[in-house]
């Protein structure tokens, strides 16, 4: 039996009716009977000892109309069926008691059809209801709601769904729902009415919505969404606030379908106000500072525009002020006086500090691998300690920076007194060790066969333990090492490597065998110091023709054979950086000094100082610049030629060989078979990047950058030449480590070294 219609009918005794019903029937029943039994028919999934559980009669009562009224009402709750009727039969030994149900259809198959722009696995989930459960017509016009809306925010704003149900011998239904999709509609054009400070072009960026243009197709810009239009007069009315509008007012947008019904207007009205300006600033109540130096921490200037989002972030640098000194329930309550002539806002900002707050208990979860002493001690509050808001934020970041959580949430609940709260550290843990082996390609050593094995967070403690080997046409590098990042449970690191590497240069042959054993104090969250010892045993071997040539006039700035180097060096490094793993804002300050000279053949003295500086611009928009300079002298013996500096390639200056951008000999570079590079006694290198992310689910993210640079030996001045270039690239954030995917192109290329046409650089490691 089929049901047409968008939702089909039934025919359902309502409560009310079967009352009125039952009163009649009751009429004709004797009161005061005897009920010898009670039976259930019609019954068909629900088994009759679940409906007579819930009814109040039984055998051997006396039958009483209030009572079988009550058995109705109760048998309907169960929720199974929508017919109950009641019957009595007359027996020999007294009267038997018969509900009769009618069981509400069940749903065993759903179909759709018609649908082409949407998958019907992605339309199931819009279901109200599922397979095997019980029919509801409620349910199902809820489902066409929800499909309809599914398809409006694809673009198909006129699309039509039916339903149509398929009742089966048995009493059972099968669904089916038919779409037509119609075709795609989008926003040909959004109208303001009343802007006057603001063009509609800029109004426009504000929104999140757009107009449709030719790469609709891709980007979905023109695509109409009735949550996101909402949002939008939001958007538009905080950026009025922001810019001094205190009475903006913008209404609910409307939409429009054109006559030919092939696009939408979007009308969005809007009453603008008049603009103020920040008049007097003041401070009343509990102040715990002088108002100057509470003035001194606000962002809001006297004569400048009245912003909300920015006396927002003024009552929060108030509320951590207090709240850095224990007082968690502070109030700051902004309060205004406008001078409508003048047009300005007076801001007054009352201030109740409350109760003086401590940390009762700190309770750790979500941690079952990690230690619960490697999380505490990246905390920086305390219990029995006061609360600190500072503190709450800065634990946070240390637990994301350790790069152990893919979360971690900290969040404060009321403890055994009003002054006193529990702080609730809630972890999800991530794979921190990981094991790779494959191939690959690298811009500097050509093919290379790779493994690693890598755990971040060995036995739970914090330990970093690496063992990687990689194999290549040009080199092979082996490397083992432990670090414990708190030695003894104090502040203190300390880690050990040994070493290997063997890698072919243009001019010779560079073998590498050494140890070192390193340390580390951090003087603040910010700012922390590094001390480290290496021994080392080179060989430099299999010079090229004109290697050989200068070793024969100068064998002491062309060396051949074994030496050894036995160093000390130490860095200070300050990083305000809000996510170490993958900054946005902040920056990033060393310098590092490194002596070699204690013992060994190798003599010799490198200063270096690096600045990193990230800031956001719009959005997820972030940029980023970096200079690094560089200095190395010698220590009563010519500076080994392989410890110069070398610049060039993905990690310096892209577009460029890599190691070739350092001076070279002769001055003309052609002498023999191959150039020989010298290397710098001085380095000076930088790059402005912007990044963006593409996949922010898969963490790729795409980078344009300006590289600019030069290596030069003690004759040159710094400034002498400049080399430059620019590019783009690809960054993945992939499972075996950072990817970088990246084209450089020199502005300014070398004859015979450079490509005018650019270099394709990659590598795994670090992105920063």
């Amino acid at each position: 039996m089929i049901f047409g219609g968008s939702v089909p009918s039934f025919k359902i005794v309502t409560p009310s009716i079967l009352l009125a019903a039952l009163f009649c029937t009751t009429l004709a029943f004797a009161e005061g009977e005897k009920l010898v039994e009670i039976r259930i028919e019609g019954n068909r999934r629900i088994e009759s000892a679940a409906i007579l559980n819930v009814v109040t009669m039984h055998a051997g009562d006396t039958l009483y109309g209030d009572k079988t009224d009550s058995d109705i009402r109760a048998i309907y709750k169960l929720g199974h069926f929508q017919d109950v009727q009641v019957l009595k039969e007359e027996s020999d030994k007294g009267v038997i008691l018969i509900y009769s149900v009618q069981e509400k259809p069940i749903v065993r198959e759903t179909t759709f059809e018609g649908n082409k722009e949407i998958s019907t696995e992605k339309l199931k989930e819009a279901l109200e209801f599922r397979q095997n459960s019980v029919f509801s017509s409620k349910d199902l016009a809820k489902s066409v709601a929800k499909i309809k809306k599914m398809y409006g925010d694809e673009g198909y704003y006129l699309a039509d769904v039916q339903t149509q149900t398929k009742k089966s011998p048995t009493g059972d239904l099968s669904v089916i729902i038919t779409v037509i999709e119609g075709k795609k509609i989008l926003i040909n054009e959004i109208h303001f009415d009343g802007n006057k400070a603001f063009s509609e072009s800029k109004l426009k960026r504000i929104l999140e919505t757009k107009e449709e243009w030719f790469m609709s197709w891709l980007t979905s810009a023109g695509t109409y969404k009735e949550e996101v239009l909402k949002n939008d007069a939001l958007l538009l009315a905080d950026h009025y606030l922001n810019n001094g509008f205190i009475n903006i007012k913008v209404g609910e947008p409307s939409i429009k379908l054109n006559e030919e019904k092939t696009s939408l207007d979007v009308f969005i009205g809007i009453t603008e106000g008049e603009q103020y300006r920040i008049g007097e600033i003041g401070f009343k109540g509990e102040l715990l500072e002088p108002t100057a130096e509470l003035r001194k921490k606000l962002k809001s200037e006297p004569g400048e525009l009245f912003n909300r989002s920015i006396l927002r972030a003024d009552i929060g640098v108030l509320t951590d002020v207090y709240g850095d000194k224990g007082y968690a329930f502070a109030t700051i309550n902004p309060q205004t006086r406008l001078d409508n002539e003048k047009k300005i806002i007076d801001l007054t900002f009352d201030i109740e500090k409350g109760e003086l707050v401590s940390i009762e208990r700190i309770n750790i979860a979500g941690n079952p691998k990690t230690r619960d002493k490697v999380v505490r001690r990246e905390m920086r509050i305390t219990e029995n300690g006061l609360y600190s808001a500072t503190g709450l934020k800065r634990s946070k970041q240390n637990l994301m920076n350790l790069g152990f959580f893919e979360e971690a949430n900290i969040a404060t609940a009321k403890g055994s007194a009003s002054n006193k709260l529990n702080v609730n550290v809630d972890v999800k843990e991530k794979p921190t060790g990981t094991f790779s082996i494959g191939g690959g390609y690298s811009t500097l050593d050509g093919f290379i066969a790779q493994g690693s094995i890598q755990q971040a967070n060995l036995y739970g403690l914090g330990l970093k333990a690496s063992f990687s080997a990689s194999v290549g046409k040009t080199s092979n590098t082996y490397s083992l090492g432990l670090t414990d990042p708190y030695f003894l449970d104090t502040k203190w690191s300390l880690g050990g490597d040994i070493y290997r590497s063997e890698r072919e240069y243009t001019d010779y042959t560079k073998r590498l065998v050494g140890a070192d054993i390193k340390g580390g104090y951090p003087i603040s969250d910010f700012l922390g110091t590094f001390l480290m010892y290496k021994y080392e045993i080179k060989d430099i071997f299999k010079p090229s023709t004109s290697y050989t040539a200068f070793n024969t006039v100068d064998p002491g700035n062309y060396p051949v054979g074994k030496s050894t180097t036995s160093a000390v060096s130490s860095s200070i490094t300050y990083n305000s950086t809000d996510y170490r793993l993958d900054p946005s804002n902040g920056m990033i300050n060393s310098l590092s000094a490194e002596y070699a000279g204690l013992g060994g053949d190798n003599k010799y003295a490198r200063f270096i100082t690096d600045h990193t500086y990230f800031q956001p611009l719009y959005k997820r928009l972030v940029a980023s610049t970096k200079v690094t300079l560089g200095y190395i002298m010698d220590v009563g013996q010519t500076i080994p030629i392989d410890e110069k500096f070398y610049l060039g390639g993905i990690y310096s200056l892209r577009g460029f060989k890599t190691r070739t951008v350092s001076p070279t000999n002769p001055a003309t570079p052609k002498y023999g078979d191959t150039i020989v590079y010298l290397g710098g006694n001085k380095e000076l290198y930088g790059n402005v990047e912007l990044t963006l992310p593409l996949l922010s689910e898969a963490g790729i993210k795409g980078v344009v950058f300006f590289d600019y640079g030069n290596s030069f030996s003690d004759k040159s001045t710094i400034i002498n030449k400049m080399l430059m270039s620019y590019g783009y690239g690809i960054r993945w954030a992939s499972p075996i480590g950072a990817l970088r995917l990246e084209y450089g192109i020199p502005i300014n290329p070398r004859s015979d070294i450079d490509s005018t046409k650019g270099r394709l650089e990659f590598s795994i490691g670090s992105m920063f």
